[in-house]
């Protein structure tokens, strides 16, 4: 049964979270290798997505539900970290999904309660031949979780390791996005904003998005001077 609090915090999917507009090099082949495995069957009970927080972890985790509901099954999305105030009786009921996708489950480990209930969801999906896919900032073996069976459970998954992006892979990112949104930025003027913005890719998508807003309301296209009048560089 799906409680209020799941409906109100499973993760709305975003249309621009899918595999094959995941970009840049450095994690294309981790992409590749999700979508293959959201592809065929498998008797795998639990996959752990392991990054720092701006490799795209949750972009992967929403892409995973994107495709597995293309193939006419069932997915949810869980920000962990949004769950948290509801208390660990928010995961009762998820395992009716074919899909279970939680979203930085490292936000609690070292908490006896939730890890429990972690535990026995995994057990419930592993009952039902369902899919658990987690996102974690490191590997399971490095996390403080106090409850051995569940850090054993997903040190024994497959494991999805994401690399910190370059700057390179940064700018493609930033250019493919505006792209997507109908706007024109040509390398110039993404250099001249990687030069003067925060490298981290969720900062740099944020002034996207800011860009996006003024160039509808200006009607202009993305040149270095609008930019700066945007962002006040």
């Amino acid at each position: 049964m799906t409680t209020a609090s799941q409906m109100a915090l499973g993760v709305r999917l975003r249309d621009d979270a899918r595999f094959d507009n995941f970009h840049g090099d450095r994690n294309r082949d981790a992409a590749r290798r999700l979508e293959t495995l959201c592809e065929q069957n498998h008797d795998l009970p639990v996959m752990v997505i392991c990054g720092d927080s701006d490799t795209g972890k949750s972009h992967l985790l929403q892409a995973v539900c994107h495709r597995v509901e293309q193939l006419g099954q069932s997915a949810v999305c869980i920000s962990i970290e949004e769950l948290l105030p509801f208390g660990p009786d928010a995961l009762s009921g998820l395992e009716t999904r074919h899909v279970v996708c939680l979203d930085d489950l490292d936000k609690l480990a070292g908490d006896p309660r939730w890890e429990e209930a972690v535990f026995h969801l995994y057990n419930r999906i592993l009952d039902r031949r369902g899919l658990l896919v987690v996102s974690m900032s490191e590997v399971p073996a490095s996390l403080p979780f106090g409850l051995a069976d569940l850090g054993s459970r997903l040190a024994h998954g497959l494991l999805v390791q994401l690399g910190v992006y370059r700057d390179e892979d940064r700018m493609r990112i930033l250019v493919a996005r505006a792209e997507q949104r109908g706007m024109v930025m040509t390398d110039e003027v993404a250099s001249f904003i990687m030069r003067r913005a925060p490298r981290r890719l969720g900062e740099l998508l944020a002034i996207l998005d800011s860009l996006d807003e003024n160039s509808l309301q200006a009607q202009r296209r993305l040149t270095i001077p609008f930019v700066k009048t945007v962002m006040g560089w």
